[in-house]
């Protein structure tokens, strides 16, 4: 096995051990990275930065000052503020961007030793299901087997590509409705999206506030527990930062989920559902049976409304987000014509600069704030969104401990087959994953198994709020029993 294809736990023990040091895994995962410029998953690749703080790293090992991820190389998603590197959000209109800060959850990752390769591509602010939409051009998913280039899936598709490629050991995904869970299901990754307020929003670009919430992206569950618990922490530059203690969520995972009682909605099972998700649904409920858990049907019956509802909040809080790429401060600014006054440059520098589907949003956002349509759409929509989030209140408070769902309608799609399609149909890839941002709730995917053609598939699982120990347990079991160990065969 090559050092880039270790899993966080395997080169911790490694690194601690002193078979290894954090310039070899570093070094290995360098080569890799320029070996597969056909995925197209960095926008940005850092070596020098990495190579300096892999020294420091060993520095911190051989003193015996090693936090878990210390040593450890990630890829970081281009929405994430890393000082002095580019963070464009996969948009021209922020060309050129450097910030002279750090976000909360990178800092923390560099204060724990990690070791940063670069920056991973991205749906345009992270508005996509494809990864189709970057300024960088599409992501490539490393899985193949036709002659397709196929979708990494998206937001966090840079992300998923390189942790399944071997490219970094784990990466950082954001989750708006879905952007870490679908592309984890996509490449045959774990991907968590933790309770909303449980990892500091602070210096990560927004999309929409109330339903943005950044979480690791790894080659297995233990590997999610270690990294979720380094860059979680409560942080009072975030004002939707909950103050609760970061547990050992690694010392969760004891395997044992007897008596446990898990949901399956009945609303998750839609019409014309593919016949192979319908049988990994099914394989999933009969393992974590066999673990000894309760099988209980349940139901959340404002699932329905939540698509519709997710997409009249996210684009209004986008449209509102997104008012400040105006070409004043920084980024992108358009070449003005003689007459031009502030009201053009406005308008031709948010044309040159946002592609068509953040055009798309930002004008459908502010058509629902819109003075005659504010009550009719966006307050009807956060009054559905409080029905589907009282929903899954029920179901916990009858003694449900977690729900298990699909983590998307269908394998991985090839790049393009849906660009020209009605854009609601791409939409409908979130259709199983947006209702947790809604309800503020942490869910995982975790790989099951493999489709006909030989691409990988992922069950999702929901938890309580704050929860997320018990949730990677059961994650955990799941992971276990479905013995998932396919990789992607190296092609690029």
């Amino acid at each position: 096995m090559s050092l880039n294809q270790l899993t966080i736990a395997a080169a911790r023990d490694a690194l601690k051990a002193g078979d290894v040091t954090s310039v070899e895994i570093t070094e290995a995962c360098i080569a890799a990275i320029e070996g597969a410029d056909a995925l197209n998953a960095y926008c940005a690749k850092t070596p020098e930065i990495a190579l300096e703080q892999a020294k420091a790293a060993d520095a911190r090992l051989k003193a015996g000052d090693a936090p878990a991820m210390c040593g450890i190389p990630l890829g970081i998603k281009d929405l994430f503020a890393t000082k002095g590197v580019g963070t464009q959000a996969a948009s021209n209109i922020l060309a050129g961007f450097k910030p002279e800060y750090e976000s909360t959850v990178t800092q923390n990752l560099w204060d724990a030793g990690a070791v940063m390769l670069g920056k991973l591509s991205m749906d345009e602010f992270a508005m996509g299901s494809s990864n189709e939409t970057a300024c960088y051009g599409p992501v490539v998913n490393p899985w193949k087997v036709d002659d397709r280039k196929l979708t990494p899936g998206g937001s966090s598709g840079g992300s998923a590509s390189a942790v399944a490629a071997d490219l970094c050991l784990a990466a950082t995904g954001t989750d708006t409705g879905g952007s870490i869970r679908q592309p984890a299901a996509f490449t045959g990754i774990v991907g968590i999206k933790p309770t909303y307020g449980r990892v500091s929003r602070w210096g990560v670009v927004a999309f929409a506030s109330s339903l943005d919430q950044a979480g690791p992206m790894t080659k297995s569950v233990r590997d999610a527990a270690i990294m979720l618990g380094a860059m979680a922490s409560v942080d009072p530059k975030d004002s939707t930062s909950a103050d609760i203690p970061v547990p050992d969520f690694e010392a969760a995972l004891t395997g044992d989920i007897r008596g446990k009682k898990i949901g399956i909605p009945r609303e998750y099972r839609l019409d014309g559902m593919p016949a192979e998700i319908e049988k990994l649904w099914n394989d999933g409920i009969a393992m974590l049976r066999d673990a000894g858990a309760e099988i209980v049907d349940i139901s959340l019956p404002h699932t329905k409304y939540a698509l519709p509802a997710y997409y009249v909040i996210a684009p209004a809080e986008a449209s509102s987000n997104l008012a400040r790429y105006d070409g004043v401060r920084y980024g992108h600014r358009a070449k003005l014509g003689k007459g031009d006054g502030i009201t053009e440059m406005y308008e031709k520098t948010r044309a040159e600069g946002f592609g068509p589907e953040v055009q798309r949003r930002v004008m459908i956002g502010t058509y629902v704030l819109s003075a005659g349509f504010y009550d009719a759409y966006y307050n009807r929509a956060r009054r559905v969104r409080a029905l589907i989030k009282r929903d899954f209140d029920l179901a916990f408070a009858d003694g449900i401990d977690a729900i298990l769902t699909p983590a998307t309608p269908s394998s991985a799609f090839g790049l393009g087959e849906m660009a020209s399609a009605d854009p609601v149909e791409m939409y409908l890839n979130d259709v199983f994953t947006v209702t947790v941002n809604l309800a503020g709730l942490p869910g995982i995917s975790v790989p099951v198994g493999l489709d006909a053609k030989g691409l990988p598939m992922g069950l999702q699982l929901i938890g309580r709020p704050w929860a997320e120990g018990d949730l990677l347990n059961h994650a955990y079991v799941l992971e276990q029993a479905a013995g998932f160990s396919a990789k992607p065969s190296k092609w690029w």
